[in-house]
């Protein structure tokens, strides 16, 4: 898994000041949560604690669906020319639809809802360094490709973030 993660941001990881060189660490954090608390996956299934983890689990699926799918339906005529980029990525028109009416970053929310969710089925210190880890590189990773889309959409992006939330509707 983690082989295919680095092959898929080989590109990025050879920049730093690109969005896929943190999301890459921030899939790592999320990898290592998961094999860190696969034991406790299923300990104790009807447990308040379970109940809240699997909560946002599927919160965490619903969102990168809702967000892939209002990505492929917005997508424009043309693939942006950007080798940084992974395919879904290379939107040329701003989407502003579905997910992305809400909040600018459903894929990243994703990550955070999916951390914490796996995080909550055991804790531990080494679960919550994992946690904090993908929370912080999602994060940068959202900020950094902040700064990539208002350089490539411009003014309509930075009006675009005054109108939505980055992670979480209507809060954060």
């Amino acid at each position: 898994m983690a082989a295919g993660l680095f092959w898929l941001s080989r590109r990025p990881l050879c920049a730093v000041r690109s969005h896929g060189f943190y999301r890459f660490f921030a899939w790592i954090g999320l990898l290592a949560l998961v094999l860190v608390n696969i034991d406790y996956w299923f300990v104790e299934p009807f447990s308040s604690r379970q109940v809240v983890s699997w909560i946002f689990l599927l919160i965490s699926l619903i969102i990168v669906i809702w967000g892939t799918v209002s990505l492929k339906k917005g997508k424009a005529g043309g693939q942006r020319n950007d080798a940084l980029l992974i395919g879904i990525e290379k939107t040329t028109e701003l989407i502003t639809a579905g997910a992305y009416r809400y909040i600018r970053h459903p894929m990243y929310s994703s990550f955070l809802f999916g951390a914490w969710g796996i995080c909550i089925k055991h804790y531990s210190w080494l679960s919550l360094m994992f946690t904090c880890m993908t929370t912080l590189f999602a994060i940068v990773t959202a900020k950094r490709e902040e700064i990539e889309n208002v350089r490539y959409f411009g003014n309509a992006y930075r009006d675009y973030i005054k109108q939505t939330r980055m992670f979480i509707p209507f809060i954060f």
